[in-house]
């Protein structure tokens, strides 16, 4: 019952499952327990029945109190147990899954993050976890215990009298057949109300994000408009799924409880004809008060169940999306950086086909080409950030494939054209290069990344706040911060990608310079579209639809007749001129 397909269906962690499990035992006894009070209530009415009908003497109050004070123990003691397991317990789980999901994704592929989008990621770690740990506290322990205990009840009323038995418990399948039979339609819904609320949470999210050029053009009531629009149908679709499945859950009820119709009116016939006594109708009575009431849960539990289906699809989706691994040791031969025969598909979109060629230690290589040629693609194949789908990428005679990318990122330095920075100050942003770096290794990297010139403008300096990924900063003030980083962290292979490009032609060179002086004996693989940023280079390999058209060093190929790489110089120099 609690094997792997258990564990898969509800998205549980190992220890989830034996939580679950001690949730189902402590229910079993609960209601076992209260069927114990029912039991007392049955022995005193026998008592008063023989001293109507046979004149014996009165239950002794003694005995019946002491029986009643051991039940409300016992009864306090299982409750509690079962509290203890089905919900103290689950906190536990859920902080498990949580991290569980935080780990998963850290060693996730970058190109798991480009199909799925922040507002997706994040309502599943946050309300799909939520949706969940109500299934594990308030519904799998509860749910699955009163199975139990209840086919162990009914065995013993079968025992006792069958027919009033079939009579008492011929609703329960047929309610759970009703409510079974509706589990597509309340799957569909609950896909259908998921799918409404992502929608809301990307209307927010892309509100949030461009409120400035929302703002500029004038679009603020048609983007709330659009928002209004979302949260309707988000709201139409809850409602209609909840109705459907409130139909269903109360339909099933209705049809379980005739059961205490037929109880009766089946006792009443059997009494009637001699084949019972009137005790033994009272009895079943007294257990159908009881016996529906973990039914009227469960039914509602089992909707729920049907409804969680899809937040443990989401998680489980994360799970199963294969993770980048390798060794854990990286001991290359030096840090040059070769492509063999590589390609790369994403979206089944072929984005490189067959890229040979070599970065060398100790030298600068430039990748140029037109938008789109695959130059970025390849820098982050180069960091395994994401991996190559054809071919190999070795650094010092060691396929990357191979080695972990924690591992291998210890060899790395990168600065992208998208900036990330921290809700922290100046200098812990650039820390975060080195960790345990001193002061006067940040400000030394800062000094060269030529930073010193606007946080001297800072009222804190270095200790001033930035805001969310450096708001209060400029964008070539970000770049530098992110650059500085890089420098800081000294590895001995450099990835550029459009560093310079938010700076101005003064900042630029500055930076060139410090970069210059602080690359030497690295490998450096830069990303640039400026043709005045990569004719320092030692080689440039050009890209165009995803496949090396030229290579070799920027003199060559500016003499190369008819080349692409002298096009694209000559393009930019006659865009220079232009001017309104």
């Amino acid at each position: 019952m609690f094997g792997k397909d258990f564990q898969r269906k509800y998205a549980l962690s190992d220890q989830g499952v034996a939580t679950v499990k001690k949730g189902t035992f402590w229910t079993i006894v609960v209601n076992l327990a209260v069927m114990m009070g029912m039991g007392i209530l049955y022995m005193l009415m026998m008592q008063f029945m023989d001293t109507l009908v046979d004149g014996a003497p009165l239950p002794s109050i003694l005995l019946f109190s002491l029986a009643v004070l051991v039940f409300v123990a016992l009864s306090f003691i299982t409750h509690l147990q079962q509290y203890k397991t089905t919900y103290g317990l689950v906190f536990d789980e859920v902080k498990t899954v949580r991290v569980g999901l935080a780990e998963r994704l850290r060693k996730l592929p970058l190109s798991f993050f480009g199909k799925r989008d922040l507002a997706d990621l994040t309502e599943t770690i946050m309300s799909d976890v939520n949706r969940m740990e109500h299934v594990w506290s308030h519904v799998l322990g509860y749910l699955y215990g009163s199975y139990i205990s209840t086919a162990v009840i009914a065995v013993m009323l079968f025992a006792m009298d069958w027919r009033l038995a079939l009579a008492c418990l011929w609703g329960v399948p047929v309610a759970f057949l009703l409510l079974f039979g509706s589990r597509r339609l309340s799957e569909r819904g609950a896909q259908r109300t998921k799918a409404a609320a992502l929608e809301v949470s990307d209307g927010i999210q892309e509100a949030l994000e461009n409120i400035r050029e929302i703002r500029a053009t004038n679009q603020e009531q048609r983007y709330l408009t659009k928002l209004n629009d979302k949260i309707d149908a988000h709201e139409r679709t809850m409602i209609k799924g909840e109705l459907v499945t409130g139909l269903f859950v109360n339909g099933a009820s209705v049809i379980m409880r005739l059961g205490v119709a037929t109880t009766i009116l089946v006792g009443a016939n059997l009494i009637l004809s001699g084949q019972i006594e009137f005790m033994t109708l009272f009895l079943f009575l007294l257990v159908i008060t009881r016996i529906y009431a973990p039914f009227d849960q469960s039914l509602i539990m089992i909707a729920e169940v049907f409804l969680s289906q899809v937040s443990a699809d989401r998680l489980m989706g994360i799970y199963d999306t294969p993770i980048a691994e390798g060794a854990s040791t990286f001991e290359p031969a030096g840090h040059d950086i070769v492509f063999k025969d590589v390609g790369f598909a994403y979206d089944n979109e072929q984005v490189l086909r067959g890229v040979n060629f070599t970065a060398k230690e100790g030298e600068v290589t430039a990748l140029v080409g037109p938008s789109g040629s695959g130059k970025s693609t390849c820098a982050r194949l180069a960091a395994r950030l994401w991996d190559a789908t054809e071919g190999t990428i070795e650094v010092g005679g060691v396929d990357i494939a191979s080695v972990d990318p924690e591992v291998l990122l210890g060899d790395y330095s990168m600065v992208f054209q998208d900036v990330t920075l921290f809700d922290d100050t100046v200098m812990a942003n650039i820390r975060l290069g080195k960790q345990g770096a001193s002061d006067e290794e940040v400000l030394a990297a800062a000094a060269a990344a030529n930073c010193d010139e606007f946080v001297s403008k800072l009222p804190q300096g270095y200790d001033t706040p930035i805001g969310e990924n450096g708001a209060k900063l400029s964008g070539g003030e970000r770049q530098r911060i992110s650059i500085a980083r890089a420098l800081l962290k000294n590895a001995p292979i450099v990835l550029l990608d459009e560093a310079t490009a938010s700076l101005d032609v003064e900042n630029e060179t500055k930076v060139q310079g410090a970069l210059s002086r602080l690359l030497v004996g690295k490998t450096v693989l830069v990303i640039a579209h400026r043709m005045r940023t990569v004719e320092a280079a030692d080689k440039i390999v050009v890209l165009s639809g995803g496949k090396v058209v030229e290579e070799g060093a920027p003199a060559e190929l500016l003499e190369k007749e008819g080349g692409v790489f002298a096009r694209m110089r000559q393009l930019q120099l006659a865009s220079a001129q232009w001017s309104v």
